[in-house]
C-alpha cells in the first residue's frame, strides 16, 4: 500500500469523501508493508520508526504541517452533531464562537515545519489520521451505548455499556461521572467526539439545553467543569482521552493487518 491508499481506506471506515482539516499525508509514501502507529508521534518517534525498520511513520494527533495550522477547522464539526441531537443550528453555531478562535490562535502559534522536515530528512512517509479515526470511535461509542440502554437506564448504565469495549477494559484509566450521579436516569445520550476536540462548557451547556441528559465527553478542562458544576444541570461522563481514540484507531490497524501490513503500536490500547 502508499500512503494515499491508507487515508483511503480510513475515510471509507469514517464514511467520509474528503481528508479533514486536521488530517495530511505530510510525507508520501509506496510499497509500505511495516508501519510504526502512534496516538503522539514527533521526532523521537520517526528515529524509532527507522531504527525499527519501519515503511512509514502514523500518528493520529497532529504533528505538524498543514494539519496542525488548520485544525481548529475541524471544531465546526460540533454543529452537525448538535443539530443531530436536537440543538438548533443557530445555537449550535454560537456555541463554537469563542473556542474557534482559541483554537486558531493556538494553532497559529505551532511550529508546525519540525516535525515534517524531519520526516523529509530521515526519508521516513509520514501522516497523521485525527478526525476519520476520531468519527468511527464517537461512531463505535454511539452504538454501544444505544444498544445497552433504555428510557429506564441510569448514568451507570452508560458507564457499563462503555466499559464492555475491550479498549476501556484494558486502559488504566477509567470512565469518570464528572457531572451529575451514577444513580441519575440517563435521558436522551451523546456522545461529543470527532471534532477536534472537546466542546467545553459552551458546548456541554448548549446539548443540555436542549434536551440531552447524558453528554459524554473523552476529556474536559477543569475551568469547563467547574462552570457546568455552577450551572447543576445535565450529567457528564467522561469516558478518558487514550482510550476513546484507541477505540476509533484499532479498527483501521485491523484493516491493515489484513492486507498483510505489519503494524507496530505505540501508546495505543489493544482491543
Amino acid at each position: 500500500m502508499n500512503t494515499e491508499e491508507i487515508m483511503d481506506l480510513a475515510l471509507r471506515l469514517a464514511g467520509l469523501k474528503e481528508t479533514p482539516e486536521d488530517s495530511a499525508i505530510l510525507v508520501s509514501g509506496k510499497n509500505i508493508t511495516k508501519i510504526l502507529f502512534g496516538i503522539d508521534a514527533g521526532v523521537p518517534e520517526l528515529w524509532l520508526a527507522k531504527q525499527l525498520g519501519c515503511d512509514a511513520l502514523i500518528a493520529h494527533h497532529p504533528p505538524g504541517g498543514a494539519s496542525a495550522i488548520n485544525f481548529y477547522q475541524v471544531f465546526k464539526r460540533h454543529v452537525k452533531q448538535m443539530i443531530a441531537a436536537g440543538v438548533p443550528k443557530a445555537e449550535a453555531e454560537k456555541a463554537i464562537i469563542g473556542k474557534i478562535e482559541d483554537l486558531e490562535l493556538e494553532n497559529h502559534a505551532r511550529n508546525y515545519a519540525h516535525a515534517v522536515d524531519a520526516a523529509r530528512l530521515l526519508k521516513m512517509p509520514y501522516m497523521n489520521i485525527h478526525t476519520p479515526l476520531d468519527e468511527i470511535g464517537r461512531r463505535t461509542m454511539q452504538e454501544q451505548i444505544n444498544r445497552k440502554i433504555n428510557a429506564k437506564s441510569k448514568v451507570q448504565d452508560v458507564v457499563s455499556a462503555l466499559e464492555d469495549l475491550p479498549e476501556f477494559k484494558n486502559a488504566t484509566t477509567k470512565i469518570k461521572v464528572r457531572l451529575g450521579k451514577p444513580e441519575n436516569l440517563a435521558g436522551k445520550v451523546a456522545v461529543s467526539h470527532g471534532a477536534g476536540t472537546n466542546g467545553g462548557y459552551e458546548v456541554a451547556k448548549t446539548y443540555f439545553k436542549h434536551g440531552v441528559g447524558t453528554l459524554v465527553y473523552i476529556h474536559l478542562w477543569y475551568g469547563d467543569l467547574q462552570k457546568l458544576r455552577a450551572d447543576g444541570k445535565g450529567n457528564l461522563v467522561v469516558s478518558g482521552h487514550i482510550a476513546s481514540d484507541a477505540v476509533g484507531i484499532n479498527p483501521l490497524i485491523q484493516e491493515l493487518e489484513k492486507r498483510n501490513i505489519t503494524v507496530t503500536r505505540i501508546g495505543i490500547i489493544p482491543s
